[in-house]
């Protein structure tokens, strides 16, 4: 399975002043779309993040979800399983995280780490990824088949501005709050990460296909996954409930 060879950065055809422009614009509207969603209630729209360290998910959040009124939102960081979540089958922390009906769920990783990590660190071999891929698409299906739209960004970011991103945390003090230590080990595992995203992008895209996000460029991944939030809510042709 090979990697997606997609650039990491805007086409040349895209200039950053205007872009930004156009994603302020976004902006706006999806603050005017979401009070639409939230007054009508019918829909749930759950955003997965996912990346490689650096990649700018935290960003995203701030940047884009930020234009939502937080009372509508509710964000999620998956970290490592806890010994009670262990006891439990894996996606059963996830679904308790599923937005309900008139709210926006945004997952900072989520259920496609337990394809990825867990790979990569051989905690399973490939005979259970392949049965995860068949429970993710499942899960997924489910979602999408009861009201919830699923929006799946890979913030595609290289190996070269990662490294410079993770010069600056060790450098910036605004930052350095983000470095760890275990970042190094972990970039060094790039070709098992892109194998295992290869696999993933083949094989769980059934209900719920993957926007890959171009992210060496803030500007630009700032601006894709605005514009994709927004044609998924003007999709959903929603109308305010009569009073």
């Amino acid at each position: 399975m090979a990697f997606p060879t997609i650039p990491t950065t805007a086409p040349d055809s895209y200039k950053k002043a205007e872009t930004k422009e156009k994603t302020a614009a976004l902006l706006e509207e999806l603050a005017e779309l979401q009070n639409l969603f939230y007054a009508n209630g019918s829909r749930a729209l759950l955003v997965v993040l996912q990346g490689m360290d650096a990649s700018g998910k935290d960003g995203v959040i701030r940047k884009v979800i930020g234009a939502f009124n937080p009372q509508g939102v509710n964000v999620t960081s998956f970290k490592a399983p806890t010994a009670p979540e262990l006891r439990r089958d894996y996606l059963w922390r996830l679904h308790q995280q599923v937005p309900a009906r008139g709210m926006i769920g945004v997952w900072n990783r989520s259920h496609y780490e337990d394809v990825l990590v867990t790979r990569v660190e051989k905690l399973i071999d490939d005979a259970e990824a392949k049965r995860r891929f068949r429970h993710l698409n499942d899960f997924e299906t489910l979602l999408t088949e009861t009201g919830t739209t699923v929006l799946k960004f890979y913030l595609h970011i290289s190996e070269e501005e990662q490294a410079k991103r993770f010069a600056e945390r060790q450098n910036d003090p605004t930052k350095h709050w983000k470095y760890d230590a275990d970042d190094a080990r972990k970039a060094k595992k790039w070709p098992a990460y892109r194998e295992a995203y290869a696999g993933v992008f083949a094989n769980c895209h059934e209900a719920a296909p993957w926007h890959i996000v171009p992210a060496d460029q803030n500007w630009y991944k700032e601006y894709v996954i605005a514009l994709a939030l927004r044609d998924a809510l003007v999709a959903m042709k929603l109308e305010y409930p009569e009073g």
